[in-house]
């Protein structure tokens, strides 16, 4: 299986591209940065290509050359994802549009680029990373918010969009143990007894939803720590 996975150098993202290649298939990644393997090298079982999901025309080609070079995609992954904490009238402008351009906008971009490919796949998957906050709103989130409610209302529709030609589901995942909460204002990040799922274990379950059978989809999949403060 070839699965497109964007954020894949990090995180969630890295996390299905390590399981994906486990499973005997080609992880392919879109990331700023490229991937590395435990020892801080390059990992040679990922391919990839550098690109900013903000910039669409950068997203659009990365998709092309990947899925050129490996003969086709048989699923996507969107989980590239950024936050911007703060009240509205304090978070800059540009800080706050750059995420819904990246978690929404980059989606759209990366999914539209690859339905051509998908189209042709004997079973084209298709796995958006939405959020708990894409569903139930927090304060000093708006732009993570409106980008994660964005998501879901995309998937949503884009499953109605796409019914019995390409699979859909929708991933909700809750708080993870990754980079994604460094460098934030301490209020801002899990305190020191929060119960974070590890990424492998979301992996998982985003790979058991591109795993099932033809004419069987997984539309919408909650993961989240037991004790998850933001669901239900």
């Amino acid at each position: 299986m070839k699965v497109l996975i964007t954020g894949g150098a990090s995180g969630l993202g890295r996390a299905v591209a390590h399981r994906v290649a486990d499973d005997g298939g080609i992880p392919l990644v879109i990331d700023r940065h490229p991937p590395k393997s435990e020892d801080g090298g390059p990992d040679p079982r990922v391919k990839h290509m550098q690109a900013d999901l903000a910039d669409r025309h950068c997203a659009e080609r990365a998709v092309h050359c990947l899925a050129r070079d490996a003969g086709g995609l048989d699923a996507v992954v969107t989980a590239a994802g950024i936050d911007a904490c703060g009240r509205l009238a304090d978070v800059p402008a540009e800080d706050w549009e750059r995420v819904v351009q990246v978690n929404l906008l980059g989606t759209a971009a990366v999914v539209r680029a690859a339905l051509p490919y998908l189209e042709h796949a004997p079973d084209g998957r298709i796995v958006t990373c939405a959020s708990t906050l894409g569903v139930k709103a927090l304060g000093d989130a708006t732009a993570y918010c409106a980008s994660k409610f964005g998501v879901v209302g995309f998937t949503r529709a884009l499953a109605a969009e796409l019914a019995g030609h390409i699979g859909v589901t929708m991933l909700v995942p809750g708080g993870m143990d990754t980079a994604f909460f460094d460098g934030r204002d301490e209020r801002y990040r899990p305190g020191p007894g929060a119960q974070l799922n590890r990424p492998e274990d979301v992996a998982a379950a985003v790979v058991y939803a591109l795993s099932q059978p033809a004419g069987c989809e997984i539309r919408e999949l909650v993961v989240c720590p037991s004790r998850e403060p933001s669901w239900p």
